[in-house]
């Protein structure tokens, strides 16, 4: 299969340079039974692919029942197919899990808080030479002298 700017180029070959297939063929590395396909084909048209069946298809609607009724992950769903059957691959169910996950919904309660209003702590384990202890970042900014809280 041949890119659409291959095809543009064998065109202006033929019109512009008045080349035949056998020459065209010869400038740009082609087969000329290739080239000459495309000079009668009138139109650039991309390769048509044929839908194949999957071994996943059979177990689709079992697939969506277990996302409708609990939000399981893709190894999750892998597994539970698996028992029931399955034998294909992994990459397959997770990009379908990806596919027909229901929509999640928004949360319920979302927090806002004014500045100053609220803080948030992140608690770190301090591992000292003498005895480890755990460290606020709060009690070590109030130790310094030139901040002020309000």
């Amino acid at each position: 299969m041949i890119s659409y700017e291959t095809y543009c180029k064998i065109l202006d070959y033929s019109q512009r340079q008045r080349l035949s297939a056998a020459q065209i063929a010869l400038k740009m590395g082609l087969d000329p039974r290739t080239v000459g396909k495309w000079l009668n084909a009138g139109a650039y048209q991309l390769r048509q692919s044929t839908q194949r069946s999957s071994k996943l298809d059979s177990f689709k609607s079992s697939i969506v029942r277990l996302l409708e009724t609990h939000p399981y992950s893709a190894t999750q769903v892998f597994q539970r197919i698996r028992e029931a059957g399955y034998d294909g691959g992994y990459t397959v169910v997770k990009d379908y899990v990806r596919i027909v996950r229901p929509v999640r919904q928004p949360a319920f309660l979302t927090l806002s808080f004014e500045p100053g209003e609220c803080a948030q702590v992140d608690w770190g384990l301090c591992r000292a030479r003498h005895k480890p202890h755990y460290a606020d970042i709060r009690t070590m900014l109030s130790d310094v002298s030139f901040l002020s809280w309000t």
